[in-house]
């Protein structure tokens, strides 16, 4: 077998119980049960990572991040959110609210024209997948009719108008 893995004592045994008893989060759950283990009953990664349901690696990965950094550094805020963001969620509403009241009054606002006012804005240019991602988390979608149904055939409305009766 392997070398056995230990935890560092960053956080009491008693108050690893009370945080995996009260998480909602199941990742934050299995990394805390992880380190219980190896606080416990300390034991070669094979076997932690049997017990806990992860892969070898990820023991070895999650005890040298709580090893080293502490329970927070492991417990972050994770991956993903908005790191890139252009503007924060209430100024990107800001920037829309114009387009959304031209809108309202019946006037056309493309995706060109605001991705064109956008750049203006931060002061770069932007791509065509960064504008649409941008207007779907503020709710704008293209809403309008089309200009015929892709079924229609000509000839049957002129017939219709030639035998239809108006009362």
């Amino acid at each position: 077998m392997g070398k056995v893995t230990k935890a560092v004592e960053h956080v009491d045994v008693d108050e690893l119980i009370t945080r995996i008893d009260h998480t909602k989060n199941a990742s934050h759950a299995r990394k805390l049960l992880v380190i219980w283990n190896a606080t416990v009953d300390p034991r070669p990664a094979e076997e932690i990572a049997i017990h806990c349901g992860v892969a070898r690696q990820t023991v070895h990965n999650w005890m040298s991040t709580y090893n080293r950094l502490g329970l927070d550094a492991l417990l972050g805020p994770g991956k993903g959110g908005r790191r890139n963001e252009l503007m924060s969620p209430q100024e990107e509403k800001q920037f829309l609210a114009p387009f959304f009241e031209r809108a309202k009054k019946g006037q056309i606002a493309t995706v060109a024209e605001i991705k064109s006012a956008l750049e203006d804005r931060i002061g770069r240019s932007i791509g065509h997948y960064t504008i649409y991602p941008f207007l779907d988390r503020n709710e704008w979608r293209k809403v309008m009719p089309r200009p015929r149904h892709v079924g229609a055939k000509k000839e049957a409305q002129e017939e219709f108008k030639k035998t239809f009766q108006n009362k």
